[in-house]
């Protein structure tokens, strides 16, 4: 672990809804945090604590987004979230908003 690792960051995330019609993403919930979380694993959590607190249509394509202000973003689809493993560090859930750490922790 480096440095770099320990040093928080601003990350900024996005939950969008792809519109099949107009072949767009459209975005569904946005938030910001600071925190030392991966943001691959920001996005994780976001997304699987979204869909918790809103389940999907089965015809809904959602995908997650965490961007640090210096770095790649990123991406998270939903079909990713199934029975993959992962598990929110407590970094990570403390840099979601309430709404979804506790969908999140009822998930689980």
């Amino acid at each position: 672990m480096t440095c770099e690792d320990t040093n928080p960051r601003r990350i900024t995330w996005e939950v969008q809804l792809y519109e099949p019609v107009s072949r767009v993403w459209m975005c569904e919930a946005y938030g910001r945090a600071t925190t030392t979380a991966a943001p691959a694993d920001i996005a994780h959590a976001v997304l699987a604590g979204y869909l918790a607190h809103h389940p999907p249509r089965s015809t809904d394509t959602y995908r997650a987004l965490a961007r640090p202000d210096h770095g790649p973003a990123a991406i998270v689809r939903a079909d990713q979230l199934e029975d993959d493993g992962w598990t929110a560090g407590p970094d990570v859930r403390q840099a979601l908003p309430v709404y979804l750490r506790e969908a999140l922790a009822a998930g689980t």
